[in-house]
Parts: structure tokens; C-alpha cells; sequence
């Protein structure tokens, strides 16, 4: 069962039903985070105004651009985003924002199949328990046949839900992924009011001006903080469901 957290994630009821969204009533979850803290994600409706952290608008998630942390974004031709990847040059973080019930948070649904698909492909799963709450540590089989280190955590916002992979050293360690744990603590997912079916993806858009700069091969200048690599992509900028 779930719960819904409160403080930084609370945000008032728009009236706008959710496709599928059928549930009306809240359980518990010990496995899911402490409830209302000084730090995010954030929903927009509770995201600090004067916190002066530099952030790229890419729609439904407002992105921290912190020192030391690269942001890569990899988008078709009309900007639709496809993924969201920050780097420590040692670790990386995907991020991904999708669209969640009313009234329940789907990240113990998410981490039974998660995990399930993960034994089902030959790989290792282990059960952790970190700053956001549950999460699931894996071992999984490259194509080239070597072993990947992987770390899924999630967060259940109010009618949203994201989902934090991290690689790398953080994968095995979280003490290590201090930088890209922050970048988690910053960011900002701006759910809108447009109804959509659970676990839809939350649409991502680069800004107007970084994708003409993109076609022109320049440099993406009007994004804040450190460089971002918009990658132009032929496939289907829709990311895979959590």
C-alpha cells in the first residue's frame, strides 16, 4: 500500500481526473521515505522560490545545473526529450518523470517488476533502503558480457512519480553519489493539469531557443550551469514506462 508524502510533495487538488485513476483512499507503505523534509524533489507547487539553484526548464522536470555535474540531454529534431542524464564524470544519473494516481504512489508496484524483469533476464537483485526510501540495488549482463551495476530509486509525488537510476560507482555506493544525490534533492517536477493514463511518461521539451542552436551545431547557451550535450536522435523520444 501507499502514502502520500506531504510537505515538499504536497500540492492542492486540481480537479482534473487521471485516466485509470480509480483509486480513492490511502494505506501505508514502510518501505516508502520519511514523510515532509527540508529537502526535494519538489512538486512545483511547494519548490523553493529564492534558493538561487540554477535550473533548466525541460517541462515536467525543472533540472538542477550544480558545479561539478554534467547535464546531457539527448532529443529529437522538434526537441522532444528522450532521456535526461547527469554526470559526476564518475557516476551518472538518469531521471525520468511519469504520470501517477491521485490518491497512491506506484513505486512498490514499479520495484516488483522491476525486479522480476531484472531475475527474469539472468540478473542479481538486492533489497536498500536510502534517503528517498526503498530502493533496488542490481548486478545485469551487458551484451558484451560484462556485469553493470545499476540503483533504482523512486519518488511518489502528488499525481507524479520519478524514477532515479544511477551507475557507476554510485550504483554500488551511495556515499558516493553525494553530487548526483543532490541533483535528485533539487529537482522539480511540474506535473500540469492534462489528464494522463498511469505511468505515461511527463512530457519533456527542450527550450525553443537550445534547439535551434542544437541545429545549428552551436553550443547550448541558453541553458544555465555547465555544458549540456543535446544529442539529435532519430528514435522515439519517448522514454521507456518506469
Amino acid at each position: 500500500m501507499f502514502r502520500r508524502r506531504r510537505g515538499r510533495h504536497a500540492a492542492p487538488s486540481t480537479g482534473v481526473e487521471d485516466a485509470l485513476d480509480t483509486t480513492d483512499e490511502f494505506g501505508a507503505d514502510d518501505d516508502s521515505a520519511a514523510d515532509a523534509g527540508a529537502v526535494g524533489p519538489w512538486d512545483v507547487s511547494t519548490a523553493p522560490t529564492d534558493d538561487e539553484v540554477p535550473r533548466v526548464d525541460l517541462g515536467a522536470l525543472r533540472i538542477p545545473t550544480l558545479p561539478d555535474v554534467e547535464l546531457r540531454v539527448e532529443a529529437d529534431q522538434e526537441g522532444q526529450v528522450a532521456s535526461v542524464v547527469l554526470t559526476d564524470g564518475v557516476s551518472a544519473l538518469e531521471l525520468a518523470a511519469f504520470a501517477a494516481p491521485r490518491t497512491e504512489g506506484i513505486w512498490t508496484e514499479v520495484r516488483d517488476e522491476l525486479e522480476a524483469g531484472i531475475r527474469g533476464d539472468g540478473g542479481i537483485t538486492e533489497h536498500g533502503h536510502g534517503e528517498f526510501g526503498a530502493e533496488i540495488r542490481a548486478t545485469v549482463a551487458l551484451p558484451d558480457g560484462s556485469k553493470q551495476r545499476l540503483r533504482f530509486v523512486g519518488v511518489d509525488g502528488p499525481r507524479w512519480f520519478l524514477r532515479a537510476t544511477f551507475t557507476g560507482a554510485a550504483a554500488a555506493d551511495p556515499n558516493a553519489a553525494e553530487l548526483l544525490t543532490e541533483s535528485v534533492r533539487q529537482t522539480i517536477v511540474v506535473r500540469g493539469n492534462e489528464a494522463l493514463p498511469v505511468r505515461d511518461p511527463l512530457p519533456l521539451r527542450l527550450p525553443k531557443d537550445v534547439v535551434e542552436q542544437a541545429a545549428a551545431g552551436q553550443p547550448a547557451e541558453g541553458m544555465p550551469g555547465l555544458p549540456v550535450r543535446v544529442r539529435s536522435s532519430a528514435r522515439s523520444a519517448e522514454p521507456a514506462g518506469p
